[in-house]
């Protein structure tokens, strides 16, 4: 699916969701033992003869449904678009404070460590924002606040018009820029040289063969010890004749490159497959994680890539990247998903799987624990959370937890006391977030507008063992984020916005909340919030908002009325106040590309003692002074407009 086809589609989104069945759940057994990893193709005539065989039950499938339909253009659509490939008319986390290599991080992650693609970073003394297609520096070092450099955030000789450009990652001096080229042939990587002086240069573009990697909750880069790690997938449309034609393989970009001009970036000993048979009736993927070396002048890449269905769900720990796949199936009018999991070590070892059912929501629903357990929650209603799946979900919800030494070669199966099963909340926009030592849930509102909801239930489940906790709450859940060792359940109640701080000791209870009158989330994204520590039992927190009732989606085009920030003290808010945007906003910046803030364009940032709102184009700078917050200066960062043709 395009992105931009669904612009028109969000203002019905609540229908759409209010229309949606649950699904029964599904149990799994275990079967036979299993090896240590997947195994690998031993050759390239090995992989080449399975995917012909491949192509060939794809084919006689096909053909089956052609006889039964009369319609073979309609078997498989979106396999066969993916692989050709052709050009389309252009188109208009758990700690919240974890330390980057090079200082303080401004980004909301999952894990400590493992940084994440957003639309701001910090460079030693400089911000960098990734916006509309241009990356801008701003000074901050030495009490400055001071635009620096600005740039296109893609090559020169390069159309944009039919490439997103979302997220941004710094490693030393190497500014990269993480895009999506709908004429290019998949994912595209820019890298960007920055001075001592925040000057930006265009560095190398490179080119990866990739269906688009856009999830309207998740993040397709991560940045590990200086190396970059992405997950893309590539959905096969297999090709008796030429099995490869659709592979992962990468390109330096350079005027008039052609399509020939791709490298394979996947040896056959690097594609693995479960220790049973893979079902080609719903589509085949090739779920791809690329690792990167960023400090060499030629990006060289490594893939590993897994064999399976198209569904999916992708998270990162420090140590690995879990992929779950699911294979959705009609059995006697119930929908339940054959599914697998994949765990594909960071330092290079060898992938291992493990059969099982049902499918996570999003990535935060792992969790990988320090005593050598996956923790997931699963739903048996859910579709992974590629573009907008994980907005709406349904089912029964259990808790999977197994042992990291339970997974080997596919062939074994979670059994069934590996899941334990868990109230299941009423609605379809489902939150989740591991905090501390529990694992917490409930639904709300999310991309359409804010739902009138006068109660909701927040769940929470101590994950290691022990019973689930149901705490009232006058608001739906729409955001749930680590406070310290508590967290904070954000939600709306139709009119407005409700901050419900958690204690999270041996008995879960709610210790405060703070109503922000008239008011609804300006962000939907987990880098959106940020909570900065000041102690042990306190910190702030800062979280865009806007006026009362407007939809979750309204991000896409506008920017956010104002940051709220309030002060934690005990798990007792106190209002600080609000930084605003300027009503006239920037006016007209010439945008060429990217002109859909799909990842946002609101952040509260916390750096050296200073505290800052990015509200679109514009920085503010705020002083604490007498429990409140006051704007002390202000900045606008935004390009001049030039001549050009801007899509809708």
């Amino acid at each position: 699916m395009k992105r931009i086809t669904v612009l028109g589609a969000f203002a019905c989104f609540a229908a759409a969701v209010a229309g949606c069945a649950e699904s029964a759940s599904r149990t799994a057994v275990s079967t036979a033992p299993e090896r240590s990893t997947l195994p690998a193709f031993g050759s390239e005539g090995e992989l080449s003869a399975y995917l012909v065989g491949l192509a060939r039950e794809q084919r006689d499938l096909r053909r089956r449904e052609s006889e039964v339909s009369g319609n073979v253009a309609d078997a498989m659509p979106e396999q066969a678009e993916a692989a050709t490939f052709e050009a389309p008319a252009p188109v208009a986390a758990q700690d919240a404070s974890a330390r980057a290599a090079e200082g303080e991080s401004v980004t909301n992650v999952q894990h400590a460590g493992v940084d994440e693609g957003g639309i701001v970073k910090v460079h030693g003394d400089y911000l960098v924002m990734l916006r509309r297609g241009r990356l801008f520096t701003v000074r901050i070092g030495g009490n400055a606040l001071q635009p620096v450099s600005a740039v296109d955030a893609f090559g020169p000789d390069i159309d944009p018009s039919a490439s997103w450009y979302d997220e941004l990652l710094v490693s030393g001096d190497a500014v990269v820029v993480i895009g999506f080229s709908y004429e290019r042939g998949g994912t595209e990587v820019g890298l960007f040289r920055i001075s001592p002086d925040g000057q930006l240069r265009h560095r190398s573009t490179y080119h990866l063969r990739s269906n688009d990697y856009y999830s309207s909750r998740n993040y397709a880069s991560r940045l590990i010890d200086g190396k970059l790690i992405f997950y893309t997938p590539l959905y096969l449309a297999l090709n008796e004749e030429d099995p490869f034609a659709g592979f992962p393989a990468m390109r330096r970009w350079h005027p008039g490159a052609e399509r020939d001009a791709f490298s394979r970036i996947l040896p056959a000993t690097r594609v693995y497959r479960a220790g049973r048979p893979v079902n080609a009736e719903s589509g085949l993927a090739l779920h791809t994680v690329t690792v990167c070396d960023l400090q060499t002048e030629e990006m060289g890449c490594e893939g590993t890539a897994v064999l399976g269905p198209p569904g999916r769900v992708f998270y990162v720990s420090p140590g690995a990247v879990y992929v779950w796949v699911s294979d959705w199936v009609r059995r006697e009018n119930e929908k339940g998903a054959e599914s697998m999991v994949y765990r594909i070590p960071l330092d290079g070892a060898g992938p291992s799987a493990l059969a099982v059912r049902g499918s996570p929501v999003d990535q935060f629903s792992f969790l990988e624990s320090a005593d050598r357990h996956l923790n997931v929650l699963v739903r048996s209603g859910a579709d992974g959370d590629g573009m907008w799946h994980g907005e709406t979900t349904g089912g029964s919800t259990s808790l999977l937890r197994v042992p990291l030494d339970s997974f080997g070669d596919g062939g074994a199966t979670a059994s069934a006391e590996r899941y334990r099963p868990l109230p299941t909340p009423a609605g379809y926009t489902f939150q989740n977030r591991f905090v501390g030592d529990y694992l917490l849930y409930g639904t709300g509102s999310g991309w359409g507008p804010p739902e009138q909801r006068a109660h909701a239930t927040l769940y929470a489940v101590p994950w290691a063992e022990g019973p689930a906790a149901e705490l009232p709450l006058p608001h739906g859940v729409d955001r749930i984020e680590s406070m310290g060792g508590d967290a904070v359940v954000v939600g709306s109640d139709g009119q407005n916005l409700h901050f419900s701080a958690v204690r999270l000791g041996a008995r879960p209870q709610l210790a405060q909340r703070y109503v922000s009158a008239g008011a609804s989330q300006g962000e939907l994204r987990s880098h959106g919030f940020f909570y900065k520590p000041d102690g042990r039992d306190g910190g702030i927190l800062g979280l865009p908002i806007r006026g009362e009732g407007v939809p979750g989606y309204a991000h896409l085009r506008q920017g956010s009325a104002s940051i709220l920030f309030l002060r934690n003290r005990l798990s007792r808010f106190e209002e600080l106040g609000e930084l605003a945007a300027r009503a006239d906003g920037s006016g007209d910046d010439g945008c060429r590309a990217s002109c859909v803030d799909w990842y946002g364009n609101a952040r509260p940032l916390f750096l050296r003692g200073r505290i800052f709102a990015l509200l679109g184009y514009e920085i503010v700078e705020g002083r604490l002074d007498g429990g409140t917050i006051q704007e002390a200066r202000r900045i606008s960062y935004a390009p001049r407009a030039v001549v050009a043709g801007r899509r809708g």
